[in-house]
């Protein structure tokens, strides 16, 4: 244990990557290419492998840090020194039988091993030896599927794998999915590429595998022979095949820690699973792919029930038919555009929200006529004094709806899990939707109501260049009370928003208009903003939602009552 070996990061692609799971820790056994820790760029997310096999003698990182090429991580302890330790008291059982030539061996070393003991190489009489063997891995029972593209190639030639280590993802037009490796081995020749078109039976690659083959036996003491074989049977234990699971049963709740590949959450973000509520059932504790899989067919399969309704969900689940196949190439010329990243995982995203939250949507107008007066006299000041501070119009009613969230705290809660209470929140967050050229994102306000027009408009301006450049990080897109999607600069009337859940409701902003407006005696012309407020109908009833929707274009029209 006295010799550690040193383990850094290795090339990431050149910048400082977060720390988003540890995914062992100190006295922990891994093999080679077994996840270490998993980190996160404002790309993807990708796991650290073991460079070799051996212990965890020292954890130097934790969630949350940052590293980059060459960090030190990790300290381990080799395969070998940890296999000496326990190896060497065993040298004196040969005394049991004098006759064989084995009793004269000084040592027990990689290469050889006394009697009734398993070796890597080669062994002595009544024991087991190892051989080399390559064999076919093929596509697996895919269902009805043929001819299914590969959207990834997982392992390379040459590389190690584990028994289940994901090898391609397939994409068919309802699901993806990964075709496991059956054993552990070598990758000896890679028979597939991306976008290459397979069926069941297909040949995926040659892997060399190691296979144990019995030598004769001779007969030795019981007790010893038991204790030589338990271990290949360990690994086997714990690889139990998952079932349908309830995910609270029991104790379990939200811990925060999630093990798995970078595979399996982009799998799970695709279905919109939590995977801090799924139970992994690979080594450690690791969720793999069949985890998810039961996950998703439970939740569909049981009945549920809303608060605002005693009727349930039948067992066969909600029944959505699915879109036509049509070959538009028939009626004319076609190109096929893949969809943006952020779009392949907002579109989930945004579907569910709209199959599971009621929506109802409240139409207003709010008279901005003398804010917007009042902010144009304020630019055209800063202007003045050389400032870089531009107000715009979204500051106001960020604040506006501050004050009204304030008035109205039911529309500052989410629901709980169970569905069967309010989360009450005590701070006021507000979402952004941004709109750039990879797709829509929202970025988050954090304290909006603490905050002055001048530090809104400039952190506003920070983050709306930073969501264009695409530098967002998670956690900037994270924790919303309340979100706000203004088309004020480009048009339209009204629309209806779709709520983002967990929130409750959401703020349709359109392009404000001059109205002519009765004042009790003539009309005169008013600059008057339409508004579009959608919420969740469990949560939120109509004559609530019209207070807030007039709360809210009031303050719009006397920014006075900011200051109340």
């Amino acid at each position: 244990m006295s010799d550690l070996t040193d383990v850094l990061v290795p090339d990431v692609g050149g910048e400082e990557v977060e720390v988003i799971e540890v995914c062992v820790a100190v006295g922990d056994t891994v093999e080679v290419e077994e996840s270490l820790i998993t980190v996160e760029s404002d790309k993807a997310s990708m796991d650290i492998p073991a460079p070799f096999a051996g212990k965890i003698a020292e954890v130097l990182v934790s969630v949350g840090d940052k590293v980059s090429i060459d960090k030190l991580i990790m300290k381990m302890s080799t395969a070998e020194s940890v296999a000496a330790a326990p190896e060497t008291p065993s040298a004196p059982a040969p005394v049991l039988d004098p006759a064989p030539v084995a009793v004269a061996e000084p040592a027990v070393t990689e290469s050889t091993v006394t009697e009734n003991t398993v070796t890597e190489s080669t062994v002595t009489e009544n024991t087991v030896t190892e051989s080399v063997q390559v064999i076919e891995v093929i596509v697996p029972d895919i269902g009805d599927a043929t001819d299914v593209d590969i959207i990834e190639v997982l392992v390379t030639e040459g590389e190690e794998l584990e028994e289940e280590q994901g090898l391609i993802t397939l994409e068919t037009d309802k699901a993806t999915m990964e075709v496991p490796a059956p054993q552990a081995g070598v990758v000896k020749a890679l028979k597939v590429a991306v976008g290459d078109k397979v069926s069941q039976g297909s040949l995926v690659l040659l892997l060399e595998v190691v296979a144990a083959t019995s030598v004769a036996e001779k007969a030795s003491p019981a007790p010893v022979a038991e204790k030589a074989i338990p271990e290949p049977t360990a690994d086997v234990t714990e690889k139990v095949a998952p079932v349908p699971y309830h995910p609270s049963a029991g104790e379990k709740s939200k811990t925060g820690k999630i093990y798995a590949s970078p595979a399996i959450r982009r799998l799970a973000s695709e279905f919109g699973v939590d995977l801090t509520l799924v139970t992994g059932t690979g080594r450690k504790g690791r969720i793999v792919k069949e985890d998810v899989q039961s996950f998703v067919k439970y939740e569909l399969s049981r009945p549920k029930m809303t608060p605002s309704s005693s009727v349930t969900q039948g067992s066969g689940g909600l029944q959505v038919l699915p879109p036509p196949k049509v070959d538009f190439s028939k009626f004319g010329e076609v190109e096929e555009i893949p969809l943006t990243r952020i779009q392949k995982i907002s579109g989930p995203n945004l579907h569910r929200n709209w199959v599971t939250i009621p929506h109802v949507t409240q139409f207003d107008e709010a008279d901005i006529t003398d804010v917007e007066a009042f902010r144009k006299e304020q630019n055209a000041q800063a202007q003045k004094q050389k400032s870089d501070v531009k107000i715009t119009p979204l500051v106001f009613i960020m604040k506006a709806a501050a004050s009204a969230l304030q008035a109205y705290p039911v529309f500052n809660s989410s629901l709980s899990e169970s569905g069967e209470a309010l989360i009450q929140k005590k701070y006021i967050h507000i979402g952004i939707a941004v709109d750039t050229p990879g797709g829509l994102v929202v970025p988050v306000v954090r304290d909006v109501d603490k905050k002055g027009i001048v530090a809104l408009s400039n952190e506003l301006m920070e983050i709306s260049k930073k969501a264009r450049d695409g530098k967002l990080k998670a956690a900037d897109m994270q924790g919303s009370c309340f979100t706000i999607s203004s088309l004020g600069g480009i048009g339209g009337t009204a629309f209806t928003p779709i709520v983002n859940a967990p929130d409750v409701a959401i703020l349709g902003v359109s392009k404000s208009d001059m109205k002519p407006k009765w004042n009790g005696s003539e009309f005169i012309p008013r600059l008057m903003l339409p508004l579009s407020l959608s919420y969740d109908h469990r949560v939120i009833d109509g004559a609530v939602a019209a207070r807030f929707s007039v709360h809210l274009a009031g303050v719009l029209s006397d920014i006075r009552r900011l200051v109340l």
